[in-house]
């Protein structure tokens, strides 16, 4: 698809525009569930009304967005999102005492992308019965840089590859949902510094990474400034040294795991097969 055809595309353009009108119309809803509060955002009204008009989901979207507008949005996303990461590398500058002052814990939060190994391996081994597709999936968050990885050691026609591809295709679709939930649920029980919440942000996503910090500055708007900053410190150091810790960690981490309780966890092949 030629760049023309996507910037000139009026009836995807026209759907966004109506959509994010009605997202700002509806605003923030804030919903108490006991221990904290869930702030539905503008942000994730969009994602349902998104979901809801594409094709590929509903069928009958099919009368307004055809496959050639479906195509079009995913280069836009890139682009769409790229507003929002220059607005970042101007509040880092600034506020580069602020991301000094969080020291070790900047550089050491990297180690957290290590409990998808922990808490999701085992799920999908032990529970889930996958075979080398677990690999893929949960070496890491599976995002772009993390899929070129699987590519060019496996391929991605392979296991591992099927495995990554499919946790990358979730993550699109939900990881901006979940982390926006899961960011305002966290900020309002007062379980973990705004800080900290604010450097896990940073998981070498931009769409996560904006629902992330977006919420959690709804949440606690004085401190909007340090947030984003943290934030997006944190969604660089990701991309900084996330692929070394994935290539040489969590990589062969998982690999070794599923040397271990892999084939004594895969299922029995029935009789003539």
């Amino acid at each position: 698809m030629e760049i023309k055809d996507i910037l000139f595309n009026w009836r995807l353009h026209l759907t966004v525009l109506a959509i994010t009108v009605v997202a700002e119309l509806i605003g923030v809803v804030k919903v108490p569930i006991g221990i904290g509060a869930i702030l539905l955002l503008p942000l994730l009204y969009a994602f349902v009304f998104g979901l809801l008009l594409n094709p590929n989901v509903v069928r009958a979207a099919k009368v307004l967005i055809k496959d050639i507008d479906v195509k079009a949005a995913s280069p836009m996303i890139l682009i769409a999102i790229m507003p929002f990461i220059a607005k970042f590398g101007t509040i880092v500058g600034p506020s580069m005492q602020t991301i000094i002052d969080a020291g070790p814990a900047l550089v050491l939060q990297e180690l957290g992308n290590l409990g998808t190994i922990l808490l999701a391996f085992p799920v999908a081994v032990l529970v889930l019965r996958m075979g080398r597709e677990s690999i893929g999936a949960c070496f890491s968050v599976a995002r772009e840089p993390n899929i070129a990885i699987i590519a060019d050691k496996y391929g991605l026609k392979s296991q591992e590859g099927a495995g990554v591809m499919g946790v990358y295709a979730i993550g699109t679709l939900f990881g901006t949902f979940i982390f926006a939930i899961l960011a305002s649920i966290f900020a309002t029980t007062g379980l973990f510094s705004i800080e900290a919440l604010a450097m896990a942000c940073g998981i070498g996503s931009g769409s996560m990474m904006a629902a992330c910090s977006g919420a959690l500055a709804n949440a606690v708007p004085e401190m909007e400034t340090q947030i984003l900053a943290l934030a997006g410190a944190s969604n660089v150091l990701t991309y900084a040294t996330g692929m070394y810790l994935c290539v040489f960690v969590a990589l062969p981490m998982t690999e070794k795991l599923y040397d271990w309780i892999g084939p004594k966890a895969a299922p029995t092949p029935a009789a003539g097969e």
